[in-house]
């Protein structure tokens, strides 16, 4: 029996829910609030001390972090195959997961907390949302501190950005050889980069990358054509359903 910890609209669960949907897995769920702080609740912290989404349960075993619930379930469920056959495909998929984790996965946190989540903090004071949002989090206590209650500044915004584009710039040389970054074959990771490539579009930024990468606009509109991207990424599952995003530009905030 597989059990999901999950919020709607995480990235990080979207990559999971994408790759249950491809291998056509069903579950039970628990959704999880992030704006109440669910996932620090200690009756949630003993399932995962890190405290972050999602939390994958699979017959009473706990498994943790997005991208090794995706590697799990691909080795536990290996009827519908996301992996390549041959080791050094695999390693070559590994090796676009691991820079996806670096890279391109927290770049998207920077933009999407200063359009979009900054509201939940206000009328906090500096002291408070150091002690009610940063210091309760056992994982991203830095991140939380480096944003404050007012955000990130503009060069942290900017270097996100270029972080961005260059991840859609090697997805772009990628795709010359194929419909999928590992050529003709479809992967883990095309899935756990979806989400990120979903949300910078959701956010209104997709003008980074459009211009100058006309194969990862192609590839974007091959994952959205996929029948288990719309049981990923079901009605409600977008920031731009439920919050009101804050157009970002350097000039706002000078």
């Amino acid at each position: 029996m597989l059990h999901l910890y999950h919020a709607d609209h995480s990235t990080c669960s979207q990559k999971v829910r994408f790759c249950m949907a491809e291998k056509g897995l069903e579950f039970s769920e628990n959704k999880i609030d992030l704006a109440l702080k669910e996932q620090l609740e200690p009756a949630y912290l003993k399932i995962n001390p890190n405290g972050v989404i999602p939390t994958l349960i699979h017959d009473g075993n706990i498994i943790i972090d997005s991208s090794v619930i995706c590697e799990y379930l691909e080795e536990v469920f290996p009827e519908i195959p996301l992996s390549p056959s041959t080791a050094l495909g695999r390693a070559q998929m590994r090796k676009w997961m691991r820079y996806i984790e670096e890279v391109p996965t927290s770049a998207v946190r920077f933009p999407s907390f200063n359009m979009a989540f900054l509201p939940r903090f206000d009328g906090l004071t500096d002291q408070q949302f150091i002690e009610q949002q940063a210091d309760v989090r056992p994982l991203r206590n830095g991140f939380f501190r480096r944003m404050g209650r007012n955000g990130f500044v503009d060069e942290d915004i900017e270097a996100s950005f270029e972080q961005i584009t260059k991840t859609t710039s090697r997805m772009e040389q990628a795709l010359a050889d194929g419909p999928w970054l590992l050529g003709e074959i479809y992967t883990l990771a095309d899935i756990i980069i979806a989400p990120l490539i979903d949300r910078m579009a959701d956010l209104g930024l997709s003008y980074l990358w459009n211009d100058d990468c006309p194969r990862v606009n192609d590839w974007f509109i091959r994952i959205q054509a996929r029948p288990a991207f719309d049981k990923a990424f079901y009605i409600g599952s977008r920031l731009t359903e439920f919050i009101e995003i804050r157009p970002w530009s350097r000039h706002e905030h000078e």
